[in-house]
């Protein structure tokens, strides 16, 4: 077990007045020894706790806290699970990991595949990788919703799709889940020729059987890079596949909007662009549950734009910007930054699209550009005051793309000054019009 030690005390709380420090290692609480974060957190819970601490000087105390039920005594720890993350030991055949070329930084090669990340940060779990006493936890603590990587409720084709003789308990595991009212949102990669077509239809039909505690599903296409030797061969879809996937998939929409009063599946927006398909209203993603998938991003930036654009004053100050977005947003930025001109006339903004050369030309989405494709791709370009790069080509709080190129590198060989610009829709606009 890896030991629990404390990084910072915040000001003002109850582990300053007692003393604690960076450097000390949390032994327990009420005797019981922490595991993780969600041990932790279990056990501060009550209003009387005895904390075991040992100092940086080897001393060991005994702290007796009287609190409030729940209130948190303001500790940060090393470790943000406290505790390691857990490897995922699956071989999926449409791994994006395992398509990455060599010498990128370590964090990028990392597959984890751990429950608690799933409640923490998002992330989505195979539950292949679990014991049946990883199970229990998340009932216990009653992680809630967790997020699931589903591919197939076939067993024997979710075996050949995660290369895993686990993956074939995926069903046993949701109905544990659901019996015991753990919310669920699901995610499928949808691979041509393997589990689409009347496999798709079986997955959403199983999995909208666990309603209510199912909450969302949403289907992704695969995404395949140039670095895919030694892998096994997937053909992408093409606009007429994507065509017939969203007309499958609204079918199921209706039928279940009728049932259940939402529409529970949802297609990511790469189906709708690669289709040349209308994105659908705003309406028709249910409160956006899969966002972080890509699912209705386009459809509720452009809600935002819209109405912040209804209610903006226009003026004729000259301005020159330019902007960058992956070749599968490329019409949409297009058509926000040219609505912009209606108000404002004077303002002119120069969209990019970006190639994806790092990756591979079957990359198109904004999120995995790179900052040697941007600056590639803009020398000796007219960027005008600024240079808009995408939110998502960065990891949060940080200004490093995926190729460890940053904001400054960008600024230097391009000599212009770079912004990040944002997803929503309003900030879209204002940091385009200075509103």
């Amino acid at each position: 077990m890896w030991e629990n030690v404390i990084i910072k005390v915040e000001d003002g709380s109850i582990a300053q007045e007692l003393d604690i420090e960076a450097g000390d290692i949390l032994l327990d609480i009420n005797g019981k020894p922490v595991k993780d974060i969600f041990d932790y957190r279990y056990l501060i819970q009550d209003e009387y706790i005895e904390l075991g601490i040992r100092k940086s000087s080897g001393e060991e105390w005994i702290l007796e806290i009287d609190k409030d039920e729940y209130e948190d005594i303001g500790i940060i720890f090393e470790r943000g699970l406290m505790d390691k993350a857990k490897v995922c030991s699956n071989k999926c055949i449409f791994c994006f990991i395992d398509q990455l070329p060599k010498g990128m930084r370590k964090t990028l090669y990392f597959k984890d595949d751990d429950s608690r990340l799933s409640f923490l940060q998002g992330n989505y779990v195979t539950l292949t990788n679990m014991k049946k006493e990883d199970i229990d936890r998340i009932i216990f603590y009653h992680l809630s919703p967790i997020n699931i990587s589903i591919h197939s409720t076939e067993p024997q084709l979710r075996v050949r799709m995660l290369r895993n003789p686990n993956a074939a308990h995926i069903m046993d595991n949701i109905k544990r889940l659901a019996e015991a009212n753990i919310k669920m949102n699901f995610q499928i990669v949808l691979c041509k020729g393997i589990n689409d077509g009347i496999h798709l239809d079986k997955s959403i039909e199983d999995l909208s059987s666990f309603i209510p505690n199912a909450i969302s599903l949403s289907v992704v296409p695969f995404g395949k890079t140039k670095y895919r030797n030694g892998l096994e061969d997937i053909e992408l879809f093409d606009s007429n596949d994507c065509i017939k996937i969203i007309k499958q998939v609204e079918n199921w929409q209706k039928r279940l909007k009728e049932n259940f009063g939402f529409r529970f599946v949802y297609i990511s927006d790469e189906f709708y662009i690669k289709a040349e398909a209308n994105i659908p209203e705003g309406e028709c993603y249910d409160g956006y549950p899969q966002l972080e998938n890509g699912v209705g991003m386009l459809a509720l930036m452009k809600d935002e734009f819209e109405k912040a654009f209804e209610n903006a004053e226009g003026d004729n100050v000259k301005r020159h910007f330019s902007a960058v977005t992956g070749l599968g947003a490329y019409k949409f930025i297009k058509e926000l930054c040219d609505k912009i001109k209606e108000k404002f006339i004077n303002t002119k903004i120069d969209v990019y699209m970006i190639k994806n050369e790092f990756f591979g030309e079957d990359i198109t989405v904004s999120g995995l550009i790179t900052g040697r494709d941007v600056i590639n791709r803009l020398k000796e370009k007219p960027l005008g005051e600024a240079l808009f790069l995408p939110e998502n080509c960065f990891r949060s709080g940080e200004k490093v793309m995926l190729d460890d190129i940053d904001i400054d590198d960008i600024e230097k060989a391009l000599g212009v000054k770079v912004r990040i610009s944002k997803d929503n829709g309003e900030s879209f606009l204002k940091q385009f019009t200075g509103g």
